[in-house]
């Protein structure tokens, strides 16, 4: 039987496709995230975090940019650690999950307005952010997600 090419059939079809590339999009919106008692409870896109590609966004340089605080031994191979932010060796230990999505998304709200570290899933991050976050996040929800993922790999 040959499929006929009807508007409804090219219509139902990019509702599928839309449907598809829109259930990847973060679940809670910037301006939808709620803390309780300095957490964020809910996870910001209704899954777990990847804690491999998670590493992989800790290391970047042009996002987040962890490095450039946290001292960080398992990332012992990339050059340059800061220590402005307290190392990360054991914080999936000292840290819950709750705990650090509320640090990430706005560590402000976490560490009071003089943090210069900035909240990583909100549109006004903060001073001393690069121009070209102004406006948006920094990290999208599920780097957020994956970060906390991998954080919590980070045992004593």
């Amino acid at each position: 039987m040959k499929q006929a090419n009807t508007p409804i059939a090219i219509c139902a079809g990019l509702a599928c496709l839309f449907a598809a590339t829109t259930a990847s999009a973060d679940a809670v919106t910037p301006d939808k995230v709620m803390f309780d008692d300095l957490e964020v409870k809910t996870s910001l896109t209704g899954a777990p975090g990847d804690a491999k590609a998670g590493k992989k966004w800790f290391a970047n340089r042009k996002l987040g940019n962890c490095l450039a605080c946290h001292v960080n031994k398992d990332l012992a191979n990339q050059p340059f650690h800061g220590e402005v932010g307290p190392p990360m060796d054991g914080a999936g230990d000292r840290y819950t999950q709750e705990q650090l999505r509320g640090i990430l998304v706005d560590s402000k709200a976490v560490f009071g307005p003089d943090t210069i570290m900035p909240g990583f899933y909100r549109v006004d991050p903060g001073a001393r952010t690069a121009k070209k976050f102004k406006g948006k996040t920094i990290l999208s929800g599920e780097q957020i997600e994956d970060i906390i993922a991998y954080v919590m790999t980070l045992k004593e």
